[in-house]
């Protein structure tokens, strides 16, 4: 177990600076001169020259890239010119609030998925299982953008029972975590129905049953402890993904999240921001995945 999580640490850090180089090389092949962007158009042709020699950019690019992960070794990603504070605070201020978002969208899709994946197995071939379906598929297929909007207009404008937008209180919470969590219930709903169905038919749960076990403690006993291992691993998946999947659903809720500051930092071109947005995602991508592994 010890040498396969060391493994598995290795693997990640690899991961880690192959990300850090696919972020340095994207950064820096999309067009137009990042100082000139981030100064504006009122700059003077001094203060780009300033700009552009404090960020490094008259360098080599070996130079940059070497400087660059040394930097982010050290997660020293310098000041946010626009914010006037360290990115390195904006960013981790962000990333917590969008690990809340997270957190709460796959609470909900657990929550839900669960004993609807349940009542589909146990119901199989019935009315509730073609239902419990096509929620499962409506799940999967509503684009999140529209789906956030849709809420949007019925719940805070037309009935007024939530607000549309920001994070002060947990009633702001309730919306965006919902959107997310729509796909992940069915996606995981069919998971813990299918899981279900497999281990039902196996000979350790006909030898339960034959023990004289309940339906009950044959279903928690047995069956869904036996499936939980593709659901674990799915889950843990999905929630590395919600943390870089959330840029469209804070962005429509007013969220000020990871994907809002990454969205603000492309249009703005304030490349520190952008770098390290991406690689704090990236990296609970990857924690995220090591923590499913070692499970």
């Amino acid at each position: 177990m010890g040498s396969y999580v060391l493994r598995r640490v290795a693997y990640a850090f690899f991961v880690l600076w192959g990300a850090l180089t696919i972020i340095f090389v994207t950064v820096r092949i999309v067009p137009g001169d990042p100082a000139s962007m981030m100064l504006g158009a009122g700059a003077t042709e001094d203060d780009v020259v300033a700009l552009r020699r404090r960020l490094g950019l008259d360098d080599a690019l070996p130079v940059q890239y070497v400087r660059f992960v040394a930097d982010a070794a050290r997660l020293d990603f310098g000041d946010s010119l626009w914010l006037n504070r360290p990115v390195l605070t904006s960013v981790g201020e962000r990333i917590t609030t969008t690990g809340r978002l997270a957190a709460a969208a796959m609470a909900i899709a657990l929550a839900v998925s669960f004993p609807l994946g349940i009542l589909a197995a146990l119901k199989q071939r019935t009315v509730v299982d073609g239902l419990v379906s096509i929620v499962s598929l409506l799940g999967q297929s509503v684009p999140s953008f529209w789906l956030g909007i849709m809420m949007i207009l019925v719940f805070a404008r037309q009935f007024r029972l939530l607000p549309s937008a920001g994070s002060q209180t947990w009633q702001h919470l309730i919306m965006p975590a919902v959107t997310l969590a729509l796909p992940l219930v069915g996606v995981l709903t069919r998971l813990v129905r299918s899981g279900l169905l497999d281990v039902m038919y196996e000979d350790y749960i006909r030898t339960a049953r034959a023990k004289g076990l309940g339906p009950r403690s044959v279903l928690t006993r047995h069956a869904l402890r036996n499936m939980l291992i593709p659901v674990v691993t799915v889950a843990g998946l999905q929630l590395g993904n919600l943390l870089g999947g959330t840029v469209i659903v804070e962005t429509v809720f007013g969220w000020p999240g990871i994907g809002r500051l990454l969205v603000d930092a492309m249009f703005r071109r304030e490349d520190p921001r952008v770098q390290a947005a991406n690689l704090f995602m990236t990296t609970g991508c990857v924690l995220i995945n090591l923590l499913v592994d070692i499970s």
